[in-house]
């Protein structure tokens, strides 16, 4: 058996819990993003049930967002 105190399993679950819910946005609104402005590409991969060009657009639309950002820091 596994001797950890809850304390410290509280702490670093505490801890990684706002980074799953920033994760969790950030994709939400991608993938929203990418309904809004690719309506064909999404609609495509749903239909064939190939999900690589909707991941490729989700990655590219990510990207372009986080270079965004980093342009003004």
């Amino acid at each position: 058996m596994l001797d950890v105190p809850w304390t410290a399993f509280n702490a670093s679950a505490s801890a990684c819990s706002p980074l799953i819910a920033v994760v969790s946005i950030l994709l939400a609104a991608a993938t929203i993003w990418l309904f809004l402005t690719n309506p064909v590409t999404v609609a495509t991969a749903v239909n064939e049930g190939e999900i690589s060009p909707l991941v490729r657009n989700l990655a590219q639309v990510i990207y372009a967002a986080l270079s965004g950002i980093l342009k003004y820091l």
